[in-house]
């Protein structure tokens, strides 16, 4: 439930202004005012196959941050990627990633035979094509009678088999929905996503099914992962691919669709792991087809079907360099003799082992010199070690004194796993046995020629539409309002967004010693208990929404009724915004995470347009002859339905959801604010206005069943606070940490509140005005 209306919003509409502040002069409602300005209707459906071309505005320092982070070391580069989903510099390095890959050069794919306007069907064709060539190299490697080479392929392509589907994550955005393409993408993703349960969506079987080939990683956003895989520069890369697609989906929906089909189309993943795809071809295929449909309608459609393929061959070549490098990884290992598996344990072990060595020697030099050597030769190593007295069979013919250095008891123990002390066994065997030594180590190059081609691409592509400068003023509530809905396009805006966030969470404190005194909300302090939180949400929902309501005796005019929905309006047409980033790659391993996803996704109609609250809040202003352009467009700025003295409810929500991981607390609170302020009176009065004059009620009947306090979305944003906390002292351990987490999220609450409660916040700072001007006064000697 969204509300862009407070207790006293009807307090009078306003023309256009620069601040988009303050009522009419008079305070008194001008309903004759609207549409001071033509602006074009927004249609339904929305065919909608790519947002409006603009450039991307960076500020000078966030525009050269990004140059460095996208010229780092792949590994960088991806784990920058991956952490960083709130910085504008983050973003920025996405575009030029996302430039270095779309428009390669010496592409081979380019040239194969696509015909244009090629349909679904032929491109189909083309992948198909495509993954029985990928195909016949890749089963040897999955059935390969080595378990080691298998698991090291595997694990190769780990990085990419759990960002897969990634790019799907904000696809539904303010600045996308309801697109009908959009629609049918999030349903998708919705599944992938194990309908609201992450261990039983796509990367969680992922990673079962590794592990049930004996490959255990650390999670995705864990510092180790691309360590613990032996991620190539290569794999690398790619994986940043896939991260700079999800960071900009609305700006590259072309290029969304036609990976998001080309990779299920392919399948490799499942290929590899001998499992099924949640996702088979015939499943993505009418997405694509649909997609193509509706080029065939868009004024830019020839432009975004050109891109949609173009994303398609990208995918087939990409696939087609990461298969190639692991086939050279899996040959690499199968090339290895018992020296080079020695010679790679002692490569990857050397740089942790210290000086603890003391006098200990290896020919003519101390051991801990050999291995402090940043320039160790692990070949000439092993040569020497071969002759070290520390290899010789025991006079009782028993294990040499290394291997019974490495077994229970011995000095070593435990710095080499068991497969590790298995080839050392076996390479003992051999030298005690006479074998000759075998091939030496030579360095492993998998996917290193491609992986250059990508860097030099990084390090010098330069965007063509990434437009220098800083950011304008925000006090121009539409103007600001149009930017943070397509933030994509507007990153140096994310600066003054997180100031608006907190300065709007910093006031609404004001509320926690004088919250009781709200109509709709009760925002006051208290310390947490999840009895606690459930008895005070079970009271604001008795006392202010359900008890206090009685049917209107009187119905205002027609005209009044459609002015008050349109104080609402604004906040209905980003429904759900304050939720959209969160539960993102990497930020699915709480049970908050998951319940949260959930609510958004029932905002979305988890796919199904007809059920989408966007797409049903048009129909609503549609049936009041509020025919508005989409909140993106640029025409929006130029409206005359909506009054600008409440876009800061709006504003403010859309910040918040700027930074799902540094503001996710204050989420929490604010989802339980606005899902508890879709019941009750003012609910239910509304509907009785809308029926008497035969206007739509639909957007206020979905809302008043889905946010039911029984089981519905109010009932769940207070289970979510629960789990979070309980995650929090699981965690810590600690009540400190707990109330501290509390405080934050009731903090977003109150700022929930701050926006509904306009009569009680007037009040109380009016009050403290007085005070400070004659502390000798009291509140009661006040009079408003």
């Amino acid at each position: 439930m969204t509300a862009d209306m407070t207790a006293d919003a009807t307090a009078g509409r306003t023309t256009r202004t620069d601040t988009g502040a303050g009522p009419a002069a008079d305070g008194f409602p001008d309903l004759d005012l609207a549409r001071s300005s033509f602006a074009p209707a927004f249609p339904l459906p929305d065919r909608t196959t790519s947002l409006p071309a603009r450039p991307f505005e960076a500020s000078p320092a966030a525009a050269a941050e990004a140059v460095l982070i996208a010229a780092a070391p792949p590994a960088d580069l991806f784990r920058r990627l991956l952490a960083d989903q709130e910085g504008e510099a983050a973003l920025l390095a996405a575009r030029r990633v996302l430039a270095a890959f779309l428009a390669p050069e010496g592409d081979p794919a380019a040239d194969e035979p696509l015909p244009e306007p090629a349909d679904a069907d032929a491109v189909a064709a083309y992948v198909g094509a495509a993954r029985a060539e990928l195909a016949a190299v890749l089963t040897p490697l999955r059935t390969h009678p080595d378990p080691e080479v298998r698991a090291a392929v595997l694990r190769q392509r780990a990085p990419l088999t759990l960002t897969g589907g990634c790019w799907l994550d904000t696809v539904s955005q303010a600045a996308t929905q309801p697109a009908e393409i959009v629609g049918r993408l999030f349903g998708q993703h919705w599944l992938l996503q194990g309908e609201g349960t992450a261990e039983a969506g796509l990367l969680g079987r992922r990673r079962r099914a590794l592990a049930g080939h004996g490959v255990f990683l650390p999670a995705v956003e864990a510092a180790a992962f691309l360590d613990a895989a032996g991620a190539r520069p290569l794999t690398a890369l790619h994986a940043a691919f896939h991260l700079a697609l999800s960071r900009l989906p609305a700006s590259f929906l072309p290029e969304v669709v036609g990976v998001h089909y080309a990779a299920h189309a392919l399948g490799l993943d499942e290929l590899l792991l001998g499992s099924e795809p949640m996702l088979a071809e015939s499943d993505v295929r009418p997405v694509l087809a649909e997609y193509l449909a509706l080029t065939a309608q868009s004024p830019t459609g020839d432009e975004d079907r050109r891109r949609a393929l173009a994303a398609v061959r990208l995918v087939v070549r990409l696939e087609r360099e990461h298969t190639a490098a692991l086939a050279e990884l899996a040959a690499w290992h199968d090339g290895l003799s018992l020296d080079a598996k020695v010679a790679l344990i002692v490569e990857r072990h050397a740089p942790h082992a210290g000086r603890q060595h003391r006098a200990v020697r290896l020919g003519a030099r101390k051991l801990t010199d050999w291995l402090d050597d940043e320039h160790l030769d692990p070949a000439a190593f092993v040569r020497e070690f071969r002759t070290a007295r520390q290899l010789r069979p025991g006079r009782d013919g028993g294990p040499c004194r290394f291997l019974k250095s490495i077994k229970f008891g011995g000095p070593m123990f435990g710095i080499f796993d068991e497969r590790e002390a298995a080839v050392f066994a076996a390479w003992a065997r051999s030298v005690a046995a006479g074998e000759p030594a075998g091939a030496d180590l030579v360095p492993l190059t998998a996917g290193d020629e491609p992986a250059r081609a990508w860097s030099g691409r990084l390090a010098s592509v330069e965007p063509a539409d990434v437009l220098v400068r800083e950011p304008g003023p925000t006090e121009d509530h539409r103007r600001f309002f149009h930017r943070l809905v397509n933030f994509e396009r507007y990153p140096n805006v994310l600066p003054a967004a997180r100031a608006r966030a907190e300065a709007g969470l910093a006031e609404a404190e004001i509320l926690f010693e004088h919250g009781a005194g709200g109509l709709l909300t009760d925002a006051s302090y208290f310390d947490y208990t999840p009895e606690a939180l459930m008895e005070r949400v079970e009271r604001i929902y008795r006392d202010k929404l359900v008890d206090p309501y009685e049917p209107l005796t009187e119905i205002p005019s027609r005209d009044e009724v459609v002015f008050e929905q349109s104080t609402y309006a604004l906040g209905s047409l980003i429904d759900g915004t304050w939720a959209h980033r969160v539960g993102n790659l990497g930020r699915r391993h709480r049970r908050s995470d998951d319940m949260l996803f959930s609510i958004y996704a029932d905002e979305m109609g988890r796919g199904d347009m007809a059920k989408n609250h966007i797409t049903i809040i048009h129909k609503v202003l549609a049936s009041m002859d509020m025919d508005l352009p989409h909140i993106r467009q640029e025409a929006f700025l130029q409206q005359g339905d909506l009054p600008d003295h409440l876009y800061g409810f709006s504003i403010h929500q859309i910040c918040l959801s700027l930074f799902p991981d540094s503001l996710h607390h204050e989420i929490l609170g604010y989802n339980l604010g606005i899902e508890m302020f879709g019941l009750g009176a003012m609910r239910l009065h509304e509907i009785q206005k809308l029926r008497r004059h035969g206007l739509d009620v639909s957007y206020e009947e979905a809302h008043l069943s889905i946010d039911n306090f029984s089981a519905g979305h109010a009932r769940q944003s207070a289970e979510i606070i629960v789990a979070f906390l309980d995650d929090v002292r699981t965690a810590s351990g600690e009540e400190a940490a707990v109330q501290g987490a509390w405080r934050r999220i009731w903090r977003g609450y109150a700022s929930f509140a701050h926006f509904v409660e306009h009569g009680l916040v007037k009040r109380v700072r009016a009050e403290a005005a007085a005070e400070a001007a004659d502390p000798a006064r009291t509140p009661a000697d006040l009079v408003i």
